[in-house]
């Protein structure tokens, strides 16, 4: 079913709106790509959509949800929809912080989600990658991630606040894909960053590349690259829709 993949290790993004998706964009959502191994992070509105655009459902492997926030799993029910009536595919593996399953109005205990759940700590491994999950600093349970394969790694920040920093993932992130819900007037007032702050952690976790996502609709995307450059002290990207990026 999958072509051989060798060493290919990418982030194809999804969705990269914070909150609400603005018009014509969708909440958050990656394709993980390692080796042919196909991995949905994070299942935010509008991301199901996009994401077969890149694969058919037939071929994702796994799904990993951070958080019990809407913008980051309310796809999966269209999900589960495809795969039980229509595909009639059985025991996809999901993996997300506890709670997340029960919140879900149209799925059954039939088996077409093989749900495992992360915790701090936990680690898992999806085909070729290696995933460590840490627990964030927001309102409900929050899961960050380090993707490790082929010698490189992802780091995921999830939904945080200042009370957690990317260097829990570990040294040697090649890419660290950090939110940035909030301009900076907000600091402090919100479990989330700014992308100042989404700079700063990315320096101090000396992460080598930085990928700033999350950003809530009405954030000048070009102002916020700025000023997580100006933190981070290295080019900064911002994530856009259908673009992939090589870890």
């Amino acid at each position: 079913m999958q072509a051989p993949g060798g060493d290919r290790f990418t982030l194809t993004v999804l969705g990269t709106d914070g909150s609400y998706p603005a018009p014509g964009g969708a909440c958050s959502g990656y394709l993980v790509r390692a080796g042919s191994f196909c991995t949905w992070l994070d299942a935010g509105a509008g991301t199901l959509a996009n994401l077969q655009l890149h694969i058919p459902l037939q071929e994702l492997d796994a799904v990993v949800v951070s958080h019990a926030h809407p913008d980051h799993w309310s796809d999966l029910e269209g999900l589960y929809v495809a795969m039980h009536y229509f595909l009639g595919r059985r025991g996809l593996p999901v993996y997300a912080p506890e709670g997340l399953r029960e919140l879900m109005s149209g799925e059954r205990p039939d088996g077409t989600f093989d749900w495992h759940t992360v915790a701090d700590g936990t680690t898992a491994q999806l085909g070729p990658a290696t995933w460590t999950w840490s627990r964030t600093d927001h309102p409900v349970e929050t899961m960050a991630c380090r993707v490790e394969a082929f010698g490189r790694a992802l780091g995921y920040s999830a939904d945080t606040g200042t009370g957690w920093s990317l260097s829990r993932l570990g040294e040697g992130l090649t890419l660290a894909l950090v939110e940035a819900s909030v301009g900076p007037e907000a600091e402090g007032m919100m479990q989330h960053l700014s992308a100042r702050q989404a700079g700063a952690t990315a320096a101090a976790a000396g992460a080598e590349r930085l990928l700033l996502t999350h950003l809530a609709p009405p954030i000048d995307r070009d102002h916020a690259r700025v000023q997580a450059r100006a933190e981070f002290g290295k080019d900064v990207e911002v994530a856009q829709v259908g673009r992939k990026w090589t870890i």
